[in-house]
């Protein structure tokens, strides 16, 4: 799988560590940043990852921050993006059981280097289960302003 991972100055140990780890799993990585530890406006980063994803040039994204949620929040304006910060290996894996979630956010400084590991795998592993999770997954995607759709939220 080809994963574009990116972090803000407060992710670098983090990320550099989890490309790692992906390059052992016998994953391809595209390293994006940020190279350093002075400080960067973090949506400039996750909008890279972001548009990668979007494009199709990776197959999936990570990011990762202080929390985790500032990049979530600014790769999900990226259309075709569907990212989420995950705490722990139930909400690693049930993103992309039922979510199809396609980019990881995680906190760089609130979770170990244990757990952030185990949650990498988990996503990485977790196969998306398709059905009825498919069917709302399409209802998110027509609420992109992009596709011009609308979905009665009492629906399905």
């Amino acid at each position: 799988m080809r994963i574009a991972i990116g972090s803000d100055h407060r992710g670098v140990a983090a990320r550099l560590r989890l490309i790692g780890l992906l390059e052992r799993m016998g994953h391809e990585v595209v390293d994006c940043g940020s190279h350093g530890t002075d400080a960067v406006d973090y949506p400039d980063i996750a909008a890279d990852v972001a548009h990668r994803v979007s494009q199709g040039t990776v197959d999936r994204g990570v990011l990762l921050c202080c929390t985790g949620v500032g990049m979530a929040i600014a790769a999900n304006k990226v259309h075709g993006v569907r990212a989420a910060t995950c705490h722990d290996l139930v909400t690693a894996e049930m993103s992309r059981r039922h979510n199809d979630l396609n980019v990881l956010c995680l906190s760089a400084e609130m979770l170990g280097q244990e757990l952030q590991d185990k949650m990498m795998q988990t996503w990485l592993e977790t196969p998306f289960e398709g059905g009825r999770h498919a069917r709302r997954l399409a209802k998110i995607e027509a609420l992109e302003p992009d596709c011009g759709g609308t979905t009665s939220a009492t629906e399905g």
